[in-house]
C-alpha cells in the first residue's frame, strides 16, 4: 500500500494525515468533476504534483491548514482546500486552486491528501471519520483514480516538479539566491528553492 500516514508535529493526536502520490493518471477529469460536484465521498487535497518540488514544502501547506482547522479560520468550505491554497504564496483562492489544484488538460501526475478529525463528518456524507481507516481510504483511491501509485518520496517529486511553473508561481526568477548557484547542483537550488517558498507560504497574509 503506497499510502504513507504523515507525522505533523504540534496538532492534536486525533487529527491524521494520509497521502499518497499517482503518476500519469488518467481520469483527472473525473476527479475534477467531483470536487466541482461537492460529492463528500471525495473530500481530499488533489494537488498537481508538478507544483511540489519536496516533502517540507508540502509539509509547509498541511500545517498551516491544519492549524486553520484547528483555531476555527478556514479560508474555504473545508480542510483539503485550505491544503491546496496553503501551497500558494498570495491570498487570491480562485488563482491558487487554477495553479496548485488539478487542470484535466495539464495535469498528470496527482498528489492526493486526506485528513481524518474528530468532526470530519458532513451533513451529506454517510461515512463518519470511525469508518475511515487507511486501508479504506486506499482502496477508495485505487477504484477511483486511474494512475500508477509511487511512493512520496523527494526523488519522485523531482520526476514530477516543472520548474518553470514553480519559479513563476513563488517568483523565483532572478532572486539571487537562486540565480548565482551552478546550474549543475540541482540538489543545491532545490534547497534553496524550497526555504524561499516556505517562506513565501509561511508569510501570506502577514
Amino acid at each position: 500500500m503506497a499510502l504513507e500516514t504523515l507525522r505533523i508535529e504540534h496538532v492534536p493526536s486525533d487529527h491524521h494525515v494520509y497521502a499518497a502520490l499517482f503518476r500519469d493518471v488518467q481520469n483527472v477529469d473525473f476527479l475534477q468533476a467531483q470536487l466541482i460536484g461537492k460529492n463528500p465521498e471525495f473530500e481530499y487535497a488533489f494537488i498537481d504534483a508538478s507544483v511540489i518540488i519536496s516533502r517540507t514544502h508540502l509539509f509547509a501547506a498541511i500545517f498551516r491548514a491544519l492549524n486553520t482547522l484547528i483555531e476555527g479560520t478556514l479560508q474555504t468550505p473545508n480542510v483539503h482546500s485550505d491544503i491546496v491554497i496553503g501551497l500558494s504564496p498570495t491570498n487570491n483562492i480562485s488563482e491558487s486552486y487554477r495553479r496548485y489544484g488539478l487542470t484535466p488538460s495539464k495535469t498528470r501526475d496527482v498528489l492526493v491528501i486526506k485528513v481524518v478529525y474528530p468532526k470530519l463528518s458532513s451533513e451529506n456524507s454517510t461515512i463518519t471519520s470511525e469508518q475511515l481507516t487507511p486501508e479504506s481510504i486506499w482502496q477508495h483511491l485505487t477504484t477511483h483514480i486511474q494512475g500508477t501509485p509511487v511512493p512520496l518520496t523527494n526523488e519522485e517529486f523531482a520526476k514530477s516538479t516543472d520548474w518553470v511553473k514553480v519559479r513563476k508561481y513563488y517568483k523565483l526568477n532572478g532572486m539571487p539566491g537562486v540565480e548565482r548557484i551552478d546550474k549543475a547542483d540541482e540538489e543545491g537550488r532545490r534547497r534553496e528553492m524550497e526555504g524561499l517558498i516556505i517562506s513565501g507560504i509561511a508569510l501570506r497574509g502577514l
